[in-house]
């Protein structure tokens, strides 16, 4: 989502690297450039003013334009300010520390992905907090709204309050805290209608909603590809209702990510939750200190460390280890692999979470890394009989051109995946037989050896169709 806001930000913070000495000079120039860059983000003008004249206030000082290291100085003091912008360190967690059941009230424009959010949320507090959820629709306005809620909370194997028909927004909402305190219920997640615009109609039934439940938390969802449009929309309900959290839609899309840095300055309320993706399970803490890391250029192990072991499986994942020690390593242990990564989301997404990753995706020139390559290498092992996957040397061209055809695949895609394989095992005999003290002696060009530095397959190599 940062994407063309982190790779202008770093060709600035390179040229400020660069020089041995920062003068003033210097810093106003790269304040011009982050300025521009801000805008062209489509971050809200009054936050851009802010967020520079705070940058430059620090960054002309006595020790920064002294340090030894004034250019690195300057990028820290980038960092701090755009934490500060989004919201301060750490994730801000949802308020439940209220008597059960817990009224959290989900607010926000049509299309805003606001339904699916409540989902979201049902099934985290579900899992992560082991709460008893019922999620309630008062979307009385949109046709089948209220089933599509109820088949989200069969999906998140959580309550959903019966449907009657002709009960108005503010009857349902009394029913569902009704039902809340009778059954037993943590948490009653009441999903409000929304308009394609705001209008004094969609508030003022939202206002007696808030008045009959007195909810804990008001959580706006907002689209984040709808850039300034989404900062208006969180300002018009912060002044009507009061928004206690924010909740960011399509993180994952390709918006300029100036919604996310708009929203804690215009409105006071901190995100507390991102989206990307319309999986049940696609729904984060917002963490401005990693954010601001990634839009930097300097990745967010954290987070990548968090997601793997998410959705990694600890038993699959020690017994892959164990095959690869005793290089018993074969196609169907790598299919198993591919769909353990393709858990994580897209590769365009891991490797934004790795350090200086932005430079080596502008190198790939923009090659397709996206899960389907993963879908479509598990699809080539799925068309070879057990005997091709665990003995891949017996593939020659007749049994390459059945398993393309079967695959849907070319046979040059075929070969690519087998060369890419070899390569693995290749490293995987090398690692075996260096040892422990022989890699620590001969480091990775041991390990190397004469592969010619093609262990990913051809990845971004000019000519190449796709990586891998």
């Amino acid at each position: 989502m940062f994407e063309s806001l982190s790779n202008r930000l770093s060709s600035v913070f390179d040229r400020l690297r660069g020089r041995g000495a920062l003068s003033e000079t210097d810093v106003l120039e790269a304040m011009r450039e982050v300025r521009l860059a801000l805008l062209e983000a489509d971050v809200a003008l009054p936050v851009v003013k802010d967020f520079v004249t705070k940058v430059r206030e620090r960054a002309v000082g006595v020790e920064v334009l002294r340090s030894v290291t004034p250019g690195q100085q300057v990028i820290k003091i980038v960092n701090d300010v755009l934490v500060e912008s989004l919201g301060g360190e750490g994730a801000v967690p949802l308020n439940l520390n209220v008597p059960a059941p817990v009224p959290v009230l989900m607010v926000g424009l049509q299309g805003s992905g606001k339904t699916t959010t409540a989902g979201k949320i049902a099934l985290m507090l579900r899992t992560k907090e082991r709460k008893r959820i019922l999620l309630a629709s008062l979307d009385t306005q949109r046709p089948a709204a209220q089933l599509q809620l109820a088949q989200l909370a069969e999906r998140a194997e959580v309550s959903s309050l019966p449907i009657i028909q002709g009960q108005t927004p503010v009857q349902i909402a009394e029913r569902a805290m009704d039902a809340g305190r009778r059954e037993g219920f943590d948490i009653v997640i009441l999903d409000t209608a929304g308009r394609l615009s705001i209008d004094e109609e969609l508030m003022a039934e939202v206002r007696a909603i808030r008045d009959v439940t007195n909810p804990a938390e008001t959580l706006l969802v907002v689209d984040a590809m709808t850039g300034q449009d989404a900062v208006n929309t969180a300002r018009a309900f912060n002044e009507a209702l009061g928004v206690t959290g924010i909740v960011l839609t399509r993180m994952d899309g390709d918006a300029r990510g100036g919604a996310a840095l708009s929203m804690r300055a215009i409105t006071g309320a901190p995100i507390k939750l991102t989206g990307s993706g319309e999986k049940l399970d696609a729904l984060e803490a917002f963490h401005p200190e990693r954010v601001a890391s990634r839009i930097l250029g300097m990745g967010d192990i954290v987070s990548l460390v968090e997601k793997a072991a998410e959705t990694i499986d600890k038993e699959e994942a020690e017994k892959l280890a164990a095959k690869m020690a005793k290089g018993k390593f074969d196609l169907e242990d790598y299919a198993n692999q591919l769909k353990q990564i393709s858990k994580m989301g897209s590769l365009s997404g891991i490797m934004g979470m790795l350090p200086g990753m932005g430079k080596i995706k502008e190198q790939l020139n923009g090659a397709n890394l996206d899960t389907k390559i993963l879908k479509r290498q598990a699809a080539i092992i799925s068309s070879m009989t057990v005997k091709e996957r665990r003995d891949p040397d017996i593939i020659k061209a007749s049994r390459k051109k059945r398993i393309a055809a079967g695959a849907g695949s070319s046979v040059q895609e075929v070969n690519q995946l087998l060369k890419q394989f070899e390569q693995m095992t290749t490293m995987m005999k090398r690692m075996n037989k260096l040892g422990q003290k022989g890699l620590m002696r001969g480091g990775l060009g041991a390990l190397m050896g004469g592969m010619g530095g093609g262990g990913m397959g051809g990845l971004g190599k000019p000519g190449g169709r796709r990586p891998f």
